[in-house]
């Protein structure tokens, strides 16, 4: 029946009993890599259990099958919570002084990478490609190998890839970051991202090769760019059809003539959503005229709320709120709306198509898809305007925003007067160009290119075999003509 695509995340979004598959952004990039092909998803159910089942569960929808494994309140707290996003993420994030590591955490995440390797394995057929997902599962491709698997093996980092004297600072950078060597291709979703790993490779001892492949201690691995997207055209459709959402009537309703501009962000100190907050406190006490003509709306469900980082984050954020509004709003204005839950894509796109200015503002972000998703939800013939970090990876591909340093207030509070005052044919000249890139550069091109180059490996690597068996008849023989 021809090899199977086999994805590993650290979650996985099982359909609902009705077999309606999930709309998150990690289902959408599964969606698109499995597309016209047989798959199987493998990865943690979300369960947590004192004793998980060492059986995984198995659901079959159509032509992927679910592979999901519990984990124990000690995994969770070892592995997700402490490794990974105590550790690892900020180190990702350039933040190395707020890694909290410890050798606890450390074990937990080479346990359960080992026993995500120790389920998969059985399920794993010869001709199989297996594509593994972000920081949470940097060691399971070192893992198959140990376990016999020569299979086309891939990875793809979501998030940033910090410079090589920050990867360092963990204390087991080389068994967790130098693991990554036995994946056969590891995608970035920048140049930058690519070539800060591959200084690191370099400084390890690694020795560069052809189209841009690395070769340490007999194994070789090839570096790429990819930069992952949305479905552009599923998301211009929803954004057309959700003015008959009846929130995103009601929010319309209540700005009354205000003007909106939106944020939308998990919690995390990674958003730059303090920052974000005190350029638009700048921008409204250097611009009186706007006072009581605009509403910044900022949606951010919570996340990792067990994890010390982000109650700390979010209590920072709500003081800054509440000053900002105690000082500038009054009885029938208040100028900043604050959120803390997710919304449906739908309504999430009438938000997007009625704001008139984005603020997407990271202080590092691996791509940041809210970008994208708000310019695909424009009206083309009145399109709003996007304020973006230059510290994103999107602002590599969509140049024509108004891109800013988020750490200087007064120039995010300028670009938000820019944005709010800009006439409607640079607006049109602005968003025409972007939309046009993410038409073409959409999440199914995505998972085209990173597969594509997968395989390539595969072609590679017969072809070499083939050249080596053929030079291997020539022994003896005359030498051939050099050309």
């Amino acid at each position: 029946m021809g090899a199977r695509l086999i994805i590993v995340s650290n979650r996985v979004a099982a359909p609902d009993p009705k077999g309606t598959p999930s709309a998150g952004g990690m289902a959408v990039a599964v969606k698109a890599a499995l597309k016209n092909r047989r798959g199987l998803w493998f990865g943690w159910s979300g369960q947590v259990s004192e004793e998980p089942d060492p059986l995984p569960r198995v659901i079959d929808a159509k032509r992927v099958t679910y592979v999901l494994v519990d984990l124990s309140k000690n995994d969770v707290q070892e592995y997700y919570n402490g490794l990974a996003n105590s550790v690892l993420w900020p180190i990702l994030h350039y933040r190395g002084d707020m890694q909290e590591y410890s050798r606890a955490d450390a074990s937990g995440y080479l346990r359960v990478n080992r026993m995500f390797a120790d389920k998969l394995s059985p399920l794993v057929a010869e001709e199989d490609v297996i594509w593994v997902h972000d920081y949470h599962l940097m060691l399971l491709g070192h893992e198959l190998r140990a376990r016999g698997h020569r299979n086309r093996i891939g990875f793809f980092l979501h998030t940033p890839c910090a410079p090589p004297d920050i990867l360092q600072t963990l204390p087991l950078h080389e068994q967790i970051f130098g693991s990554l060597v036995h994946y056969d291709l590891v995608g970035f979703q920048t140049a930058n991202d690519r070539d800060n790993f591959a200084r690191y490779l370099v400084a390890r001892g690694a020795s560069p090769t052809r189209g841009g492949a690395y070769e340490f201690e007999g194994r070789q691995v090839k570096l790429g760019v990819f930069g992952v997207s949305i479905e552009t055209k599923t998301y211009m459709r929803l954004a057309r059809n959700a003015g008959r959402s009846a929130m995103v009537a009601l929010v319309k309703e209540s700005l009354s003539d205000n003007r909106l501009v939106l944020g939308v962000d998990r919690l995390d100190y990674t958003k730059g959503i303090p920052d974000r907050i005190k350029a638009f406190e700048r921008f409204l006490e250097d611009c009186p005229e706007w006072r009581g003509k605009v509403t910044f709306l900022q949606i951010t469900p919570k996340s990792r709320s067990d994890v010390k980082e982000y109650g700390e984050i979010e209590s920072e954020v709500t003081g800054l709120i509440g000053r900002v509004n105690g000082r500038f709003g009054d009885a029938a204005w208040t100028p900043i709306r604050y959120v803390n839950r997710s919304y449906s894509r739908t309504v999430l796109a009438g938000f997007y198509r009625a704001a008139d200015v984005a603020l997407v503002t990271p202080l590092r972000d691996g791509m940041n898809l809210v970008a994208k998703e708000y310019l695909a939800a424009q009206d083309p013939e009145n399109p709003g305007v996007l304020v973006l970090s230059e510290f994103a990876g999107a602002a590599r591909e969509l140049e024509q925003a108004l891109i800013v340093n988020p750490h200087e207030t007064d120039a995010v509070a300028s670009a938000i007067k820019h944005a709010l005052e800009m006439p409607l044919d640079e607006r049109r000249d602005r968003h025409a160009p972007m939309l046009s890139h993410l038409q073409v550069n959409d999440i199914t091109k995505w998972a085209e290119d990173y597969l594509s180059a997968l395989a390539d490996g595969r072609q590679t690597r017969r072809l070499l075999d083939s050249l080596r068996v053929f030079f291997g008849t020539q022994q003896g023989r005359e030498p051939m003509a050099t050309l």
